[in-house]
């Protein structure tokens, strides 16, 4: 790796791309600092999206906290119709022209001219396009989506298209998504990227909810599982917990938890995605966090823009309400708490305290979240004394001190989330 120019300070120039941990359950940028995935979901931003709006998104995203987005590269609907303008309502730009045809063969080289400007403006961000070349489920409007029926050979050769067109910038290679994993393109795809991709950087599967994540486990390309718990509002972390179970060990996490204000106002709203992302981390998605917010996903251009499901829109919202959504705050706090802690392979650990949420760092640290704090009872006289309390909420130290003996509580009066930090 080349040293950074002077001043510097993209995290991605600095210390390097992003790469699969020693153990394999989380990331570490090329150098070996450790790195959390803190990811937004614009899936259509790519179709969707000018160059000043993106800068906008980008801005804001970064300052809470974000280092990665979810994006489809195209947009995926065979019966989708609309303008090409993307700047009236129902327009998208068209990635090939034999998509709605199931093919991938008639490329349009304008469209990924213009891509190219949008994934240059969220790199210099410090942002990381996780990209996924088709989608595999509901895709954008549910209009008999592609990514099943693409021929598989033209589904790898779109694979190193992308790591040929954007592998020597930070990337993330989702190769399934939605689906069941199952789905001869991931399989095509995954060792497409694999055979070309010379910086290594994370290749892995996301799948629909009810499905179990564990497709190509045994598999060389791969490197991580996403599961998905649907859009109901309910938290499950023990689907990323079971997922932490499967071997060989693959990194884990939810890469798509309910969207906030998804089909009605107040679903996974506020507070509801920072628990998520703390219970889903603590409970062994130590690759990261994912949020989503209704109509942000679908880029709807204004709240009144028509042809969308409604039972994924947020009401009365565009992509631009949709962004200050209060949840994206709490989990792009995750991040900001976490950087520059010592998270490389980190295990869920409940038998040193009393937490039914906690993770072990490799050196012997102990990092406990509790959604309404409180004192932390300690059983393992490895837990070291010195400890920082924080709230998740906003990233403020509420307390630091050291503890008198092994055996004292972690003091806190409670009431509110808590984040211990003990290293």
């Amino acid at each position: 790796m080349q040293p950074a120019a002077a001043g510097e300070t993209n995290p991605f120039y600095v210390h390097g791309f992003w790469k699969m941990s020693p153990g394999g359950r989380s990331l570490v940028h090329a150098d070996g600092t450790p790195a959390v995935l803190v990811a937004d979901t614009a899936w259509a931003l790519p179709w969707r999206a000018t160059p000043d709006q993106v800068r906008e998104y980008a801005v804001d995203r970064q300052s809470k906290g974000f280092n990665a987005v979810l994006l489809m590269t195209v947009q995926p609907d065979m019966r989708a119709v609309g303008s090409r303008d993307r700047t009236v309502d129902e327009g998208f730009g068209v990635a090939f022209e034999d998509l709605p045809d199931g093919h991938l063969t008639q490329m349009n080289f304008e469209y990924f001219d213009y891509l190219d400007e949008l994934l240059r403006i969220l790199v210099d961000h410090g942002i990381v396009p996780v990209l996924q070349p088709v989608f595999h489920g509901f895709g954008w409007k549910g209009l008999d989506v592609s990514g099943r029926v693409v021929p598989p050979e033209e589904y790898a050769a779109y694979c190193r298209y992308l790591v040929a067109r954007y592998g020597a910038q930070p990337a993330i290679y989702l190769v399934g998504a939605d689906g069941s994993g199952t789905e001869p393109q991931i399989v095509a795809g995954g060792e497409e990227v694999h055979a070309t991709d010379c910086y290594h950087q994370p290749t892995g599967i996301h799948y629909r909810p009810h499905i179990r994540p564990a497709a190509h486990q045994d598999a060389d390309w791969l490197d991580f599982q996403w599961c998905q718990t649907g859009h109901t509002g309910e938290h499950v972390p023990e689907r990323v917990a079971d997922m932490w179970r499967n071997d060989p060990v693959k990194a884990v996490a939810n890469g798509e938890p309910t969207y906030e204000h998804t089909g009605r106002t107040g679903v996974a709203e506020g507070w509801w995605q920072g628990h998520e992302a703390w219970s889903n981390l603590c409970a062994g998605g130590t690759m990261g966090v994912v949020y989503g917010a209704g109509s942000l996903w679908q880029w709807r251009l204004h709240p009144d823009e028509p042809g969308h499901s409604e039972y994924f829109l947020a009401p009365g919202a565009g992509w631009r309400e949709a962004l200050g959504f209060e949840g994206s705050t709490y989990v792009g706090m995750l991040g900001k708490i976490l950087d520059g802690l010592p998270t490389t392979d980190m295990t869920p650990d409940w038998t040193r305290v009393i937490s039914g949420r906690a993770l072990s760092t490799k050196d012997g640290g102990l990092i406990v979240y509790r959604e309404n704090g409180g004192p932390v009872m300690v059983f393992d006289e490895t837990v070291p004394l010195g400890y920082t309390i924080v709230d998740p909420r906003d990233g403020s130290v509420v307390a630091t001190g050291t503890r008198d003996t092994p055996e004292s509580p972690l003091p806190d009066v409670g009431g509110a989330p808590r984040v211990y930090i003990c290293l």
